[in-house]
């Protein structure tokens, strides 16, 4: 068998031949338009097959040098820090809030039935914690992030990152295909349109948002912007990293993950900087980084993957998802639908829900989309779903993620 070994230049070069690859076939092949699965995915999970046949055929192995998928993986996460802004919170609106809690909550749920479940058919808590929130709302790039993690603590969780992996992509096409249909049901059942809604297709009441929230510039490219936006992050990357191990010391039994310092620090200097007239974090430029560094941590962490992991652990995995597609039937038709008011504002940010909370924002946002366009536009739901989704559920699903990984390892 032929033993390739690929450094740390190499690996980045393969990395973002591959994240090509998935852009050209993601435009071509309507499957993956369709459910959203992120280019990364397609090219790394492409090559993990491949390296699988030549695995199993005694053909070659590949080993990579994973040193920048750190390196982007903080960064990614840093990035996300400078997304919890509570000043934009606060301009949201109370319904802003409310659904906050609410995706909080079902990320709680997330990791609660991956445990239990896990402990009832006698899977390792921690490998059942990768069909929890890390994939379902977390998506691909929190699996790629968290699953090292877990594999990390010992030989007992190998398989944990393509375990992670494997259940986010089940979530995407579940999730896609679930939100619709669970929103169109309310809206029959409960009768949310009026008689004459086809004749008057007029908003329903969305008065306590702040629509600048929302306002996008005009796009214009200035380098100095994006060096300082690159700057913010390795800055925060940077003290950040110091506060690591000061938590670390402090709590030396509970080993927090090595990006948990920089996303605090990021927090911080984003909300003094919406406080501030001098500090003037460039968002909009951080934004695109956050979208490049997870493309090129998420392609090398897929294109690494070892699905031979998998076929020992198929049956368990099997019953997890299921009890994840359970759960959030149940969480959005009873504390989803009813906490939003009951109403077809609530309907159609369930169908949402259900798109982010199996798989990513995008999702959740096609699932409004395909349901709105049945009946009338929701101004309320393509306001709140996107705020909450792209802008602050990472930041406090890590938080959970952590948690749970710190009092069940």
């Amino acid at each position: 068998m032929i033993k390739i070994e690929m450094d740390m230049i190499q690996t980045i070069g393969l990395a973002v031949i591959l994240l090509l690859i998935g852009m050209k076939l993601r435009k071509h092949i309507k499957f993956f338009e369709k459910y959203c699965i992120p280019a990364p995915v397609i090219g790394g999970f492409l090559f993990s097959i491949i390296s699988l046949i030549f695995k199993e055929t005694n053909i070659l192995t590949i080993t990579f040098d994973t040193t920048l998928q750190t390196f982007f993986m903080v960064m990614f996460f840093t990035s996300v820090g400078f997304n919890a802004s509570l000043k934009t919170l606060k301009k949201g609106g109370k319904q802003v809030g409310i659904f906050l809690l609410i995706a909080g909550g079902l990320c709680f749920s997330q990791n609660i039935v991956a445990i239990v479940v896990s402990k009832i058919i006698g899977f390792p808590p921690l490998l059942g914690l990768m069909t929890g929130s890390t994939p379902m709302t977390g998506g691909h790039g929190t699996s790629a992030s968290i699953a090292p993690i877990i594999e990390a603590i010992g030989p007992q969780y190998a398989g944990a990152k393509t375990i992670a992996i494997s259940a986010a992509t089940f979530g995407l096409i579940v999730g896609s295909m679930m939100g619709g249909p669970i929103a169109d049901r309310l809206i029959s059942k409960h009768k949310l349109l009026p008689v004459d809604w086809k004749k008057n297709e007029k908003h329903l009441e969305d008065s306590d948002i702040d629509e600048e929230v929302l306002k996008k510039q005009r796009p214009f490219l200035d380098g100095e912007r994006f060096s300082m936006a690159f700057f913010y992050i390795l800055v925060s990357m940077g003290i950040g990293s110091y506060l690591s191990i000061i938590i670390t010391a402090l709590l030396p039994a509970l080993k927090f993950p090595i990006y948990i310092g920089p996303m605090i620090i990021a927090a911080i200097l984003r909300n003094i900087s919406d406080q501030s007239k001098k500090l003037n974090a460039p968002i909009k430029e951080i934004s695109v980084l956050e979208d490049v560094t997870l493309s090129l941590f998420l392609a090398m962490a897929l294109m690494s993957l070892k699905l031979w992991e998998l076929i020992n652990l198929a049956g368990p995995l099997l019953i997890l998802l299921i009890a994840q597609i359970i759960l959030i039937y149940f969480y959005l038709n009873f504390i989803t639908f009813k906490a939003m008011g009951s109403n077809y504002d609530a309907a159609v940010m369930v169908s949402g829900h259900c798109g982010f909370g199996l798989g990513a924002t995008p999702n959740g946002i096609s699932n409004m989309k395909a349901v709105t366009e049945k009946y009338i536009f929701s101004k309320m739901a393509f306001f709140v779903v996107p705020v909450v989704g792209a802008l602050f559920i990472d930041f406090v699903n890590t938080c959970i993620i952590t948690s749970f990984i710190m009092f069940f390892k």
